[in-house]
């Protein structure tokens, strides 16, 4: 009977590299990003000469976009793996970053959700500078959604506090 435990075991825990090409995906998502990244910049430098000032504003919002979406990305892709897959072993490398290995599910859910309200506020201010273009009721519900985002930000961060300090209690 034991035997037969340790191999169920032993398959629920290999099981978790069924994640691995869901991180390699997202590795290709971020290749698509950056195809997409380097099109808007080009269309930003090719149109400068004759865009107006809220124009390159605009220009210059999307660009950050595109780098908040890729950071997103590669905190989920590194964060995830490493929680969830398996170590990655480059601890010697000079460029590793410092968050790396660091970040757990809590953490992770925080700069998710920071980050997902970063780009919502970045997209609201690209709307806010084409007003008087937008309908009102569409402008309304970005707005709400916004909120939404903040909200849940918000109510993710109190939870966690709460389940730190009830941790703290305990010990």
């Amino acid at each position: 009977m034991r035997n037969i435990e340790k191999t169920i075991e032993r398959g629920l825990f290999a099981s978790r590299w069924l994640m691995a090409p869901f991180y390699i995906g997202l590795v290709l998502a971020l290749v698509v990003l950056l195809y997409s990244f380097v099109m808007e910049l080009w269309h930003f430098v090719t149109t400068a000469p004759i865009s107006s000032p809220s124009d390159s504003m605009l220009g210059i919002l999307s660009l950050i976009d595109f780098s908040l979406a890729g950071n997103l990305l590669l905190i989920v892709i590194f964060s995830g793996y490493e929680n969830f897959v398996s170590k990655i072993e480059t601890d010697d490398h000079e460029d590793n970053p410092e968050w790396k290995g660091k970040v757990d599910f809590s953490a992770l859910k925080l700069k998710l959700i920071a980050s997902i309200v970063a780009i919502s506020g970045i997209h609201l201010l690209k709307v806010f500078m084409n007003v008087g273009k937008i309908p009102v009721e569409e402008i309304r519900w970005m707005i709400l959604i916004h909120m939404s985002f903040v909200v849940s930000g918000v109510l993710l961060a109190l939870m966690d506090l709460i389940a730190a300090k009830g941790k703290a209690i305990k010990k």
